[in-house]
């Protein structure tokens, strides 16, 4: 092999999974036409198999930052690329089955059709891409059993608990195969037991290869990742490795971190 191609195959390698390089939004508000700054300059990159929490105050830029990389907002400068593509250069006709094959959605609010069962609701977007019922059925099998769903799968959403919900939720979004698992709020509607049991099975399905960003307010759901990033006034403020700690001590930084975040200060 000859030392430029070596160099481009190590380069692909060790690509990032996701690549965020200096973003910046700006809104034009309705009525009076003003700008609103709500992405300043936001650089960070996620490696395959990471799991990564982003947090912040409200209005700090989280919710703006997870649309631009769901493909569901344009910055106004900068780029977004997933596994070296540039988001920017994906056609507009062709940006709904782009998501479909890379990005696994997990919501607050779980977004379920209460007209089709839990099964059903499952396989939608494989449906969507056309796939076979064999195939479906086929990848369905090993993930509710992973995710402890069997016996809800003939059931309708408006017949179980929040928690089985969203673990149908995640069941959707893993269903795909995806490069990416985009989770907003994901403990948001859940009590403390089911948010519990979500966060161990993002842990787990981490463990398994799966690589997570989630936005989250929640501490608690915070000190589960390998890292938080924080975001202030539109840039990334700071950011915490686990590397050996506990979720305990993770808890224990991020309030430290969210403190100075609202009050000013130094970080220590």
């Amino acid at each position: 092999m000859l030392p430029d191609s070596r160099k481009m195959k190590e380069r692909r390698d060790t690509m990032a999974l996701l690549d965020v390089k200096n973003v910046k939004k700006i809104y034009t508000t309705r009525f009076g036409g003003s700008k609103v700054l709500a992405l300043k300059d936001v650089s960070f990159s996620v490696e395959p198999q990471e799991y990564v929490a982003i947090m912040g105050e409200s209005g700090s830029g989280k919710t703006t930052l997870l649309n631009i990389l769901a493909a569901l907002d344009k910055p106004t400068s900068g780029k977004v690329y997933l596994k070296g593509r540039d988001l920017s250069q994906v056609k507009e006709k062709e940006m709904a089955a782009f998501r479909r094959q890379n990005l696994g959605f997990v919501f607050q609010e779980f977004n379920l059709l209460d007209t089709f069962s839990v099964e059903d609701n499952i396989y939608l977007p494989l449906v969507l891409a056309g796939r076979k019922y064999e195939e479906m059925h086929k990848r369905l099998l090993p993930i509710a059993e992973q995710l402890g769903i069997m016996d809800i799968l003939k059931k309708y959403p408006y017949e179980v608990s929040g928690g089985q919900k969203q673990r149908a939720a995640v069941a959707r979004a893993l269903i795909i195969k995806p490069q990416l698992i985009l989770a907003d709020e994901p403990t948001g509607a859940l009590d403390s037991r089911a948010s519990d049991e979500l966060l161990n099975l993002f842990t787990q399905i981490n463990q398994s290869g799966q690589t997570v960003l989630m936005v989250t307010h929640s501490v608690k759901a915070a000190s589960s990742a390998k890292r938080v990033l924080f975001i202030k006034d539109g840039q990334v403020f700071h950011q915490i490795y686990r590397g050996c700690q506990t979720n305990e001590e993770m808890y224990q930084k991020i309030t430290a971190a969210l403190t100075v975040l609202t009050t000013g200060g130094e970080l220590k």
